[in-house]
């Protein structure tokens, strides 16, 4: 180790670090009793780690291969300190887990807070800050720590007051595993209580399958003396919930179980616990969370779904195990069939492994029906926090589809709200005699799509438009191209097809309207130059001088705009739309005996303007509509 390495250094906290210790000092969380259920829950997760890790390495177990965690306290020294044999962490660790929070979401997190202390300790408990949770009850915190393998002398020493910084010193730690002791606050006597303690791991970690002990204290009476024996008892029942029979499990141990697995400190949305028997066998216990993590958008968090192979912890958030789309369940597949010493290389290609994600998707998607169909106010609620990852399903997942799309909601012309909460069943429901095609618009947000003079002729109608503002939903579309045997059709994309619909009054005019307005179209082309592809009569526009219509088989506008805003634009060709022309609006009457090229042009430019306004669209010129503008209503 370097001469740094070995001598105490002190560092300090990242900001965000220093703020989230503040709200939990000031005692952010109704529960106090959390901390406990976050700190075994660490150790229970270094435990399954070097549970997988020492399958390939028998020596890391250091002789002690049974694995547990200790909870002691001192009433005179006024600590209490959680001990755990498992991985451990080097100093590089120490410093990159407990000194600083590498977490996305984090500026969003703290955007997010309100002032109201309860509804800021639940987006504490969202983030996910376990470990810092300590800080509600103690006022120092010493954390020690040895790798597995690691010789003695590469122990590391933690410590921090919670406030600015912390400590960074080399021990000689001869186990194996993490030790962390809380020095605790003045009026925290609770937890120097034996009975306190116990019911507190009984309540929130009493499904950890591996042994959590106290000191147990016996009193015999030897000779008119008391005599004291010293032994350690376990206090949950250290057997894993998933294996047991779900009437055997309350409501509140899965509730429990779902905290420990998500780090999660709410209510899960719901659950589903399964074992599926035959060739390949395997158990699932699979939770739906009540609100969306902040990493959710993360594209690499590791939060997941965890594999066991009977009952030892493999590992966690592989998208071998869940699909992108469903990356918000939480919860554990244990399978008896995977070989035990099966490697994380063997399973990019494992076969069983396959059927086990495929079996865990129907289930999930099952459980989704079932809230759908009997539980509705719940599905609204996983479609609020969830939809928009979900949406990524028909893009992902050929297979199931049709399933996924049953599923999703959106918003519509059929009613004023923003929510999503029409189905497609629902849509075809509503159709109209004779229509043969569900009709949608894009946009970037969901007043640009309600007001796009795109629906115009669709509402004169009473054609139903499927509102998307999302920004998946342009991906979506491209790959959900029909439901039901159906076609979804854009309403901005090419000539708006309404079939048996339309009226032939309605094409014939626009047909004459097109001859007569030839030599306008071919001015308005020339004015425009190469901002349009094409100038032509519009079938769709009722009320609006003029709209941009996309090209068939091109990429929408709104598309473009979204790949241009990541940094993805320099491969996008900056198609050109098709600038359709309402031939009954005043506007383009005036357009058309207008003598003077200058106002013309003016004009002409406006009215292109105003069509990239009403998609919800920036103008690449805002300076020049603004002056054309003035000199048009001036009237010079």
């Amino acid at each position: 180790m370097t001469a740094v390495a070995d001598t105490k250094v002190t560092l300090g906290f990242e900001a965000e670090v220093k703020q989230i210790l503040h709200l939990m000092i000031h005692s952010l969380y109704s529960n106090k009793e959390i901390f406990l259920r976050e700190l075994i829950s660490n150790g229970s997760d270094a435990a399954d780690k070097l549970r997988f890790t020492a399958l390939g390495d028998d020596g890391l177990y250091e002789g002690d291969a049974e694995l547990k965690i200790r909870v002691e306290f001192d009433q005179g020294a006024r600590t209490l300190t959680i001990t755990d044999n498992g991985i451990g962490m080097t100093r590089d660790e120490v410093r990159d887990n407990i000194g600083t929070i590498a977490r996305s979401g984090t500026r969003h997190f703290f955007e997010a807070l309100t002032g109201d202390q309860a509804k800021d300790s639940q987006l504490i408990g969202q983030f996910g800050v376990g470990f810092y949770s300590s800080f509600i009850v103690a006022d120092k915190v010493t954390l020690e720590t040895r790798k597995a393998g690691e010789p003695a002398a590469h122990g590391v020493r933690w410590e921090s007051a919670g406030e600015g910084d912390f400590t960074l010193e080399s021990i000689d730690k001869p186990e194996r595993g993490t030790q962390i002791t809380l020095h605790l606050r003045e009026g925290e006597d609770d937890f120097l209580d034996g009975w306190k303690l116990r019911s507190i791991i009984r309540k929130f970690s009493d499904h950890i399958s591996l042994p959590i002990v106290m000191l147990k204290e016996s009193y015999g009476e030897e000779a008119g003396e008391a005599e004291k024996t010293i032994e350690w008892e376990t206090v949950n029942s250290a057997s894993a919930l998933w294996a047991k029979n779900k009437d055997d499990i309350t409501d509140e141990q899965y509730t429990e179980f779902y905290k420990h697995v998500s780090h999660d400190f709410q209510e899960p949305l719901a659950r589903l616990h399964s074992r599926v028997e035959g060739n390949n066998e395997y158990t699932l216990l699979l939770y739906l969370p009540a609100r969306a993590p902040f990493d959710l958008w993360d594209r690499d968090t590791k939060h997941g779904v965890k594999l066991y192979v009977r009952k030892v912890f493999i590992m966690e958030g592989s998208e071998k195990l869940m699909p992108r789309y469903l990356r918000f369940v939480r919860g554990v597949i244990d399978s008896d069939s995977l070989p035990l010493n099966v490697s994380r290389e063997i399973l990019q290609e494992d076969k069983l492994l396959e059927k086990i994600r495929s079996g865990a998707v129907k289930k999930v998607l099952g459980l989704l029906e079932d809230l759908a169909k009997n539980e509705p106010e719940k599905y609204t609620t996983f479609w609020k926090e969830f939809g928009q990852a979900f949406k990524e399903g028909p893009i992902e997942d050929f297979k199931n589809r049709e399933r996924i799309a049953k599923l999703m909601r959106f918003a519509s012309t059929h009613t004023d709200s923003s929510e999503q909460t029409v189905s497609l069943d629902d849509y075809i429901a509503r159709m109209k005699e004779g229509q043969d095609k569900i009709y949608f618009i894009t946009a970037e947000s969901h007043v640009a799509a309600k007001n796009s003079p795109h629906l115009e002729l669709l509402r004169k109608k009473g054609l139903e438009v499927l509102l998307l503002s999302d920004r998946v939903d342009d991906w979506l579309v491209g790959y959900l191209t029909e439901y039901e045997g159906k076609p979804l059709q854009s309403v901005a994309k090419g000539d708006l097809d309404l079939g048996s619909l339309a009226d032939e009054s309605d094409k014939q005019h626009v047909e004459e309207a097109s001859k007569e307005l030839e030599p306008l179209i071919e001015r308005i082309k020339r004015v425009l130059g190469d901002k349009v592809a094409e100038v032509k009569v519009s079938a769709r526009l009722t009320d609006s001088p003029a709209c941009l219509v996309s090209d068939t088989y091109g990429m929408s506008r709104t598309m473009e705009r979204i790949m241009k805003s990541v940094g993805q634009g320099g491969g996008v060709p900056n198609s050109k739309p098709i600038f359709e022309i309402n031939p009954d609006h005043p506007l383009v009457v005036r357009l058309k005996f207008e003598p003077d090229d200058v106002k013309f042009g003016d004009l002409a430019h406006v009215l292109y303007d105003q069509a990239v306004l009403s998609e919800g669209a920036q103008l690449e010129d805002p300076a020049a509509f603004v002056k054309r503008l003035n000199a048009l209503l001036q009237g010079s």
